[in-house]
């Protein structure tokens, strides 16, 4: 049976840096100088650099606001309908930035299939549409959406492009991970919610499957739902935007599902055996719960580490981004697992291997 490879990846941020800015920002929202020093402890711990974002910063020194044109004002927050109009315009310029470094045009036509995952917007007719107008894509082209699924949903994209290409071997699949998570903070004094904004950012990421033998092939699939943890991940459209709840009991859930799952998701081998980790850096603190469990070497998440970061948590792409480093690096012989985590607890990997 044919089998199906990652042959590209290209990736892309908005060009506004928000972290920082929101750092200063939230500080202004806490009441509690106990409150303040923890948020202080832990954004030092965080790990995280840099966050991108389509939303431009406000003025030096204005605490009342995030963004300069007062998307974020304080005690006005915008509506979901509101958010809703900004997603469908700034997720189609920075998807079509992201494909257009991944040369699209040059081979369109060629293209059979597209799969998008995005859990920060939703529109119809949608981003498919405008992409295929956009890059002349063929009209009869077969589109999928994936909505909805969290951080995990680009291995579930993948995942859908790997049957298609082992069920219709000359398929093309452009695979888009596209997704505005700054879109969805929240006003509150709520300190956990609070540090779980600062986690998130924006991103995009674009690969090309087939079954031409380039790049990472595509070995296997597991999935892993941690029983009893439905209520530490969720995620609700409500009228004030998309509401999350991040518990921080989810990466010690994480390292129990591991420890107890090793052979189911590493298809019979052994950590030692994998080389290559592609773990999506949901936090720093979940890294360290994949590290632990699987008693990895230092150096091991490195990738992952990075992308956290330069970029923080942009839910599905991010993944994405940390494959796009083991790509780019022509490794040979080597195995991988790539693995994300999402509402439900829920694990979603993936085993690859580099060409021999």
């Amino acid at each position: 049976m044919t089998t199906a490879y990652i042959n590209q990846i290209a990736t892309a941020v908005p060009k506004h840096d928000l972290h920082e800015i929101f750092i200063r920002y939230a500080r202004t929202l806490l009441k509690d100088a106990r409150k303040e020093m923890i948020f202080d402890k832990l954004v030092e711990k965080s790990q995280i650099g840099h966050r991108w974002s389509f939303q431009e910063a406000g003025a030096d020194g204005d605490s009342t606001h995030v963004d300069g044109k007062l998307f974020y004002s304080r005690n006005n927050f915008p509506s979901t309908g509101e958010r809703m109009r900004v997603y469908e315009r700034e997720a189609f310029r920075l998807a079509e930035h992201t494909i257009e470094k991944l040369g699209v045009s040059a081979f369109a036509l060629e293209i059979t299939h597209i799969v998008i995952t995005s859990c920060t917007g939703f529109s119809a007719p949608g981003l498919d549409l405008q992409l295929i107008k956009r890059f002349g894509l063929n009209p009869s082209i077969e589109r999928t959406i994936v909505g909805f699924m969290g951080c995990y949903a680009a291995i579930n994209g993948l995942k859908l492009a790997h049957h298609i290409v082992r069920s219709e071997p000359k398929a093309k699949v452009l695979v888009l991970s596209i997704e505005l998570c700054t879109l969805h903070f929240q006003e509150t004094e709520n300190l956990e919610q609070i540090l779980m904004f600062l986690l998130f950012a924006d991103g995009c990421a674009a690969a090309l499957v087939s079954g031409e033998p380039e790049g990472l092939a595509i070995t296997s699939f597991h999935a892993e739902v941690i029983p009893d943890t439905s209520t530490l991940m969720s995620w609700h459209i409500r009228d004030m935007g998309f509401d999350m709840v991040l518990s921080g009991d989810v990466p010690r859930s994480v390292f129990k599902a591991l420890k107890g799952s090793t052979q189911r998701v590493l298809g019979g081998r052994t950590p030692d055996e994998i080389s290559m980790w592609a773990v999506h850096p949901g936090g720093r603190t979940v890294l360290d719960a994949v590290e632990s469990a699987y008693a990895l070497p230092p150096g091991a998440l490195k990738h992952s580490r990075d992308v956290l970061h330069a970029f923080g948590n942009m839910s599905s792409a991010t993944v994405m981004f940390v494959l796009q480093r083991f790509l780019e690096e022509q490794r040979r012989n080597e195995i991988g697992c790539a693995m994300s985590f999402g509402p439900g607890l829920t694990a979603e990997t993936m085993l690859f291997r580099a060409p021999e």
